[in-house]
């Protein structure tokens, strides 16, 4: 059974993603109609300007809402991507694509990372985090499979202009749920400075090895979903000769995919450790790309190929909560779930005009070996940042901290526990 607040906080997340997603095949086919065969590449630098949204938006606005109330930044956020989708319907020429991106993903800049941080406070017990993390994914897997079904049958009976209007009302109703709901507050927290509040969860995060691991694997990830949400339109048209009903299933496929590994992995993570899962899923969605570098798929077999990309990419995705909560004392999580928002799409700010711009140059199998090669180096650093064992318990020294500080009580300067980088632990022993 649900808990009463996560699983309303986990319907306002679906009503938004499935917005979100009918939003997805509407800019795609829109982007096809204005620019042809070149609507890659527009939507290369559309998701560009998204990741640049996020990744210099995010650590900002992150640190000028971390003493508001949680449950009016995520209102106030959702219902300003919902007054943004109202004009999506009148876009004319691409310019205002690029516009309306980033409008609405400076408000999800500051949603996403608040809701993420969220979450830990609600479901204080692991496993039921675990299961919660993998709900959230089947709810983002929703804007690749539930919406874009939506939109296949819709698009048989009116135009895609008419699914932007999905997107105004997912918004518009997530926010009035939310504020329904008893969000918790952040609780008695220490006050810092601004310039501190900016740079804590970045300087937490490329401070644990375990997270620079995960970025190296995002790395990965973002090499392959560059590819399925920027070429997937021009592959099917172009290259299969499909309809737009067929764009909104080869979307769904790969949805499909990554649901059935959010199924599996709550019970996976109970057997295995997070780093076997999401470096396991990394390896297999690195050799699927060598695989379509090599062969030139039918139909049916790119679908099949397109929804095992969605299993390995959901493995890789899903487990990061995890570390975060591991990484993190509770008066730090908002900082270091916004230091991942933002240093995660990093690296779709890399992928992303490589998607576009090596597939309109050069077409399909060039560009995923291009891809392919990033993605072996996200797994390569991945192995030399995030070593196997990974212990909780380490070993350190404090050479920096005098004899009576309270850290040292009964312990002595050198001494052993669960270690996380915080005022008294500034860098890890033995660091990568």
């Amino acid at each position: 059974m649900l808990h009463p607040v996560f699983g309303k906080l986990f319907a306002a997340q679906v009503l938004a993603l499935v917005g979100t997603g009918l939003l997805t095949v509407a800019l795609g086919l829109l982007a096809f109609d204005l620019a042809g065969a070149a609507a890659g590449g527009v939507l290369a630098t559309a998701y560009t300007i998204k990741m640049v949204a996020y990744v210099g938006l995010s650590p900002i606005a992150g640190a000028i809402v971390s003493n508001l109330p949680r449950k009016w930044v995520l209102i106030v956020a959702d219902a300003a991507r919902g007054v943004v989708a109202l004009a999506l319907p009148f876009i004319t020429d691409i310019w205002q694509i690029y516009l309306a991106i980033f409008l609405l993903q400076t408000a999800s800049a500051v949603f996403t990372p608040t809701f993420q941080a969220t979450i830990p406070d609600v479901l204080e017990d692991d496993d039921d985090y675990a299961k919660a993390l993998s709900l959230s994914r089947l709810a983002y897997d929703l804007e690749n499979l539930l919406s874009p079904a939506i939109a296949g049958l819709l698009l048989l009976v009116m135009s895609y202009h008419w699914l932007f209007g999905g997107t105004v009302i997912g918004f518009l109703v997530s926010s009035a749920v939310i504020a329904m709901t008893a969000v918790p507050g952040r609780g008695v927290r220490k006050q810092r400075p601004f310039r501190e509040r900016l740079t804590r969860g970045v300087r937490i995060y490329l401070a644990t090895p375990r997270l620079r691991g995960l970025w190296s694997l995002t790395l990965t990830a973002a090499a392959a979903s560059a590819f399925v949400i920027v070429n997937t339109v021009v592959v099917v048209r172009n290259g299969y000769s499909g309809s737009e009903s067929d764009v909104a299933l080869a979307l769904a496929v790969f949805g499909g995919g990554s649901m059935v590994a959010a199924f599996a992995l709550p019970g996976l993570l109970r057997r295995l450790s997070d780093r076997p899962v999401m470096v396991g899923g990394a390896v297999m969605m690195t050799a699927l790309m060598g695989l379509l570098v090599i062969f030139e798929p039918g139909w049916i077999m790119f679908l099949v190929f397109w929804s095992l990309i969605g299993l390995a990419y959901a493995a890789v995705v899903t487990p990061q909560g995890r570390l975060l909560r591991r990484s993190a004392h509770h008066d730090d999580q908002q900082a270091v779930f916004t230091a991942q928002f933002a240093l995660s799409h990093i690296c779709w700010l890399i992928t992303y005009p490589i998607a576009g711009a090596t597939m309109t140059a050069w077409g399909m199998r060039p560009a995923l070996a291009v891809l392919g090669l990033v993605a072996i180096a996200g797994l390569l650093l991945a192995f030399y940042f995030w070593p196997k064992g990974d212990p909780d318990e380490v070993t350190h020294t404090h050479d920096d901290l005098p004899d009576d500080h309270p850290h040292l009580h009964g312990q002595g300067h050198t001494h052993r526990h669960a270690l996380i980088i915080d005022d008294e632990h500034h860098n890890w022993p033995n660091r990568r």
